[in-house]
């Protein structure tokens, strides 16, 4: 199974991880965060990040999902990169979350199609009548 890790700026992986646990009704397992706070020097986050990525990773290989691209949390997550080892992703947000969880079985190729796939058909524009009559491109 594809471990997963969550680095984002302040509370944003552990409350991610508290709704993906509501959604799905229990807690996944191999899948921890790291919190990058204001304060936070990249430099001391990056040994526990690497601690991170080790635990997370039973053989198959680790998706580390960043919030924003080119932040600080992403620029982190760049320094952990091997290829089909250990892939990152920038703009986490929940439908990619449970998108990913449900294909960590697969190769970790298609766990990254799916990671990009999920967080961009996750984001939808709707109207009063409902989700049956979005405005998708």
């Amino acid at each position: 199974m594809i471990g997963i890790l969550i680095i984002a700026h302040g509370g944003l992986g552990e409350s991610l991880i508290h709704c993906v646990s509501h959604v799905l009704d229990k807690s996944p397992p191999q899948l921890m965060y790291l919190a990058v706070g204001t304060n936070d020097d990249p430099a001391d986050l990056l040994p526990q990040a690497q601690q991170l990525v080790e635990k997370l990773n039973t053989g198959e290989g680790v998706i580390v999902l960043s919030d924003m691209y080119g932040a600080t949390p992403c620029n982190l997550v760049a320094k952990l990169l091997s290829p089909d080892q250990i892939e990152g992703v920038a703009g986490v947000n929940l439908p990619m979350l449970v998108r990913v969880l449900n294909y960590r079985t697969k190769s970790i190729k298609i766990c990254v199609e799916k990671a990009v796939s999920g967080g961009r058909d996750g984001v939808v524009h709707f109207t009063k009548l409902g989700c049956d009559h979005h405005d998708k491109k």
